[in-house]
């Protein structure tokens, strides 16, 4: 006879989860590191969690209005990819790579990033963009995409995300 474990399973009926609070920082702008933070995102909002986005450093291209719709995924250095080391840095490979993963998402009907950050912010969800980051790069609000409520600092949003889980990506 064997027995067969149940994996604990977490219920989110408790009335003591009311006012939760998701601050997800999106620090990369890769293809692969962009999905992170927008499905975890999209995941709370659909459990009733407040989300708040901060793009910050290369996160900034996730809400960059020339970049969000190319960015890309690059297999070199990324032990994930399963590829001797020896073809990760062929020409060609980061646009094979960036193709195979969009084929892969879209094969399991998942947004690409922009429609992915309007469904984000139509669940209620808020996306800020980093001042540092905005005034390294020589961007401002009218370069990002349009659902990027303010680009404010650092301190802002710690203030903005008191109390909330943290996520660094």
């Amino acid at each position: 006879m064997t027995t067969t474990m149940q994996a604990p399973v977490p219920t989110f009926d408790d009335p003591d989860t009311e006012g939760r609070k998701l601050a997800i920082i999106c620090s990369k702008g890769s293809l692969d590191m962009a999905y992170p933070g927008l499905v975890m995102a999209n995941a709370a909002l659909s459990e009733g969690v407040e989300v708040h986005m901060f793009f910050t450093f290369w996160g900034f291209d996730i809400i960059n209005k020339k970049t969000l719709g190319h960015l890309k995924f690059s297999p070199v250095g990324n032990p994930a990819t399963h590829m001797p080391p020896s073809l990760m840095g062929l020409p060609g490979m980061t646009s094979f790579a960036t193709h195979m993963m969009k084929k892969q998402l879209q094969g399991l009907d998942i947004p690409e990033v922009p429609e992915f950050l309007d469904l984000i912010t139509a669940a209620g969800g808020h996306l800020w963009a980093c001042r540092m980051s905005a005034d390294m790069m020589h961007l401002d609000e009218d370069d990002l995409h349009d659902d990027v409520e303010a680009i404010i600092s650092a301190a802002d949003f710690v203030e903005l995300s008191a109390g909330a889980q943290v996520l660094f990506i």
